[in-house]
Formats: structure tokens, sequence, C-alpha cells
């Protein structure tokens, strides 16, 4: 649901205002979370590049590496990068948010 919109439960009938939720704190966690993603884009980004150039320019056996990077990438990157957002989440601020 987005911010600032309202939202009414369908089983008691109570609506709920996210706007209650201060708008810095919001925008600030969303800015957190996809400066996260960013992160992993551009480093997966950055190995393509490299990883490309490399291959074409130096040498094409550098290919053969490939599997060994994205088995890095999957088993230990991506699960470190996981426990880091899932670590960023619950450390979020929580909000009681009254009904209308």
């Amino acid at each position: 649901m987005p911010y600032g919109e309202t939202w009414q439960c369908e089983s008691c009938g109570r609506r709920w205002n996210t706007s209650q939720i201060p708008a810095d704190e919001y925008w600030g966690l969303l800015r957190g979370m996809r400066r996260l993603r960013l992160v992993v884009i551009g480093v997966a980004l950055g190995l393509a590049l490299v990883f490309g150039l490399l291959g074409l320019f130096v040498s094409e056996s550098l290919f053969l590496l490939l599997p060994a990077v994205l088995a890095f990438w999957f088993i230990l990157y991506m699960p470190w990068w996981r426990r880091r957002v899932r670590r960023r989440a619950r450390s979020s601020p929580k909000w009681k948010l009254r009904p209308e």
C-alpha cells in the first residue's frame, strides 16, 4: 500500500491511514533499502564488466573462471547480502497506527 493511502479492513470495518507514519522516517527507510538493492546491482554489473573486458582483451580462457565467480556470488555474497537486508529491516522503526 503506498504511503498516505487509507485502507479499510474488510472483517472489522476499521480504517487505517498510513500518513500517520512520519514522512521523513518512511522515505528514509525506503532510501536505505533502495541503496542496498543498488549496491548489489552495482557489484554484479562491475563483476560482469571486469570479466567481459578481461575475457575480450586479455585471454578468453578467463571465462573458465566464471563458474567459480558465480559460485562465490550465489553461495557466499548473496546470503551475506540477504542477512544484511533482513537485519536492516528488523532494526527499522516500528509505528503504532491508530484506526480512524
